[in-house]
């Protein structure tokens, strides 16, 4: 699975850290802001061209947890992004 930024969607990473998301469509913009996980997780997926494995390897690696943890808590962060219309997901 690949996890894809919906078209429209821009993105900014502040001096703090912080990931904002702005989703432009015809009816009006939402902005969205991440903390430090859903930063680094949205880097991560971005590093690995959408492949979530790869990602959560890398974030795994990174904050020295199992693959198989962070991989579910990246899919349980990728279903929250995608119900907010942020990101789609290419089988």
């Amino acid at each position: 699975m690949r996890v894809r930024p919906t078209p429209g969607v821009s993105v900014t990473v502040d001096a703090d850290g912080r990931l904002d998301l702005l989703d432009r469509t015809d009816t009006g913009s939402r902005r969205f802001s991440c903390g430090p996980v859903g930063t680094a997780m949205w880097i991560a997926l971005r590093q690995h061209d959408g492949d979530a494995d790869a990602a959560a390897g890398t974030l795994a690696a990174m904050w020295g947890t199992t693959p198989v943890n962070t991989r579910a808590d990246l899919d349980i962060w990728v279903e929250e992004m995608r119900d907010a219309g942020l990101v789609r997901k290419e089988f």
